[in-house]
């Protein structure tokens, strides 16, 4: 009788980007799944295998899906290994497979990150060559089974981390062009700004197409993890073929009924284009993007009743001698607010406080978020079509 059984529910940690987790919240309580505990960035849930991979598959903004396996009183290093050593891993490894070892690990007796690592990986194959007579390889490739460590003082959960790789690499940026924002970023970024693909969406100095391209998924009801054919759950012993492929499909038919509105992105350097549209291209929704060669004041915006968003991800200017450089465009920005786009709400994403303020607008909200190491807000503006006095009267 299998002691893993891949239908009960288990803790499972979802990870996400700091200050994303509001936004994965939503996500995951909208896929029907009850948040049980949260911080700045995870949310755990309930959930059995066939649920990781319905997670793996649907979210926009996470970037593990980690599937409790075992927790335990863990004081030492030989603690660790004689409790990794009594899991049954034989069923969840192949002795012909591969697996590699993540770990976060806070504990007094650990100097070096990497040994807890040697730790459960000797753990492991020495339990699987016990049990079955022939060891699994091991190493630091995460494009198969992909086992994590967390351990703290004196605590220790072990998981599978199911997807492998981060979820935010969703396989379509071929051509980065130059500091694309990641994937899981650009998803949340939207749903910030109240970005659901009912309402037109511009994008102008659009780089290499990330926003433009998560809206374009969000507006057609697609799924992400359906850009990706390599999870780490799909290389256990435990993967069933059929409740993967049945779930694909359901994913497919969740497509959006309504043709999506439209969605312009703009930018002024031909290399952009070029690679925004073939990252468009790889993820299948390039016809639904109006790829614009212009200067962003030029962009053109979609001439439908009703208000519809424009969202911008300029410079920050981090080196220095940039800021004076970039005070300029950021005084166009509001230009190009205030001159082209009444009616409209108007977004701008930016690490730098002193040069949103060239902008000359009032924000209506300042949504923080981190890009990798750049404190930024998404800065949101109602753009009235006359005063705002004038807004209220009416």
């Amino acid at each position: 009788m299998p002691i893993i059984d891949i239908t009960k529910k288990r803790l499972t940690r979802i990870t996400c980007s700091p200050h994303l987790a509001p936004y994965l919240r939503q996500e995951v309580t909208s896929l029907g799944f009850e948040v049980q505990e949260e911080d700045h960035a995870s949310v755990h849930v309930g959930a059995t295998l066939p649920d990781c991979m319905r997670l793996n598959l649907q979210l926009r903004t996470a970037l593990h899906v980690l599937w409790l396996l075992k927790r335990f009183r863990c004081p030492s290093p030989k603690a660790l290994y004689t409790h990794i050593a009594s899991f049954p891993w034989e069923e969840l490894i192949a002795n012909d497979s591969y697996f590699s070892v993540t770990s976060t690990v806070e504990h007094p007796k650990i100097t070096n990150s990497m040994y807890p690592n040697l730790v459960v990986k000797d753990a492991i194959v020495d339990r699987i060559t016990k049990h079955t007579g022939r060891r699994p390889d091991s190493g630091s490739d995460r494009s198969r089974i992909v086992i994590h460590l967390y351990w703290k003082d004196d605590r220790a959960l072990v998981y599978l981390n199911t997807n492998g790789r981060r979820l935010a690499d969703r396989g379509y940026r071929k051509m980065p062009h130059t500091a694309p924002m990641q994937e899981t970023l650009a998803a949340a970024v939207l749903m910030a700004a109240g970005y659901d693909g009912s309402s037109p969406l511009a994008n102008p100095m659009c780089g290499s197409g990330t926003l433009a391209i998560e809206a374009a998924l969000i507006a057609a009801g697609r799924a992400p993890g359906l850009l990706r054919s390599n999870f780490s759950f799909m290389h256990t012993k435990l993967h069933d073929e059929h409740a993967w492929k049945s779930i694909r499909v359901e994913a497919r038919k969740q497509a959006a009924s309504r043709p999506p509105a439209p969605i312009v992105a703009s930018d002024i350097d031909p290399r952009a284009l070029t690679a925004a549209r073939k990252n468009a291209q790889t993820a299948g929704v390039e016809h639904l993007i109006d790829f614009v060669e212009c200067d962003f004041a030029d962009t053109p915006l979609p001439d439908l009743p009703g208000a519809g968003i424009v969202i911008m991800n300029p410079e920050y200017g981090e080196r220095l001698g940039q800021m004076s450089a970039l005070e300029p465009l950021y005084g166009r920005i509001g230009d190009f607010f205030k001159q082209r786009c009444p009616g409209w709400k108007g977004c701008v994403f930016t690490g730098n406080r002193d040069l949103s303020k060239r902008i000359g607008l009032r924000a209506s909200r300042r949504i923080p978020f981190m890009n990798a190491h750049i404190e930024c807000r998404l800065l949101e503006y109602d753009l009235y079509a006359g005063s705002r006095a004038e807004k209220r009267r009416g």
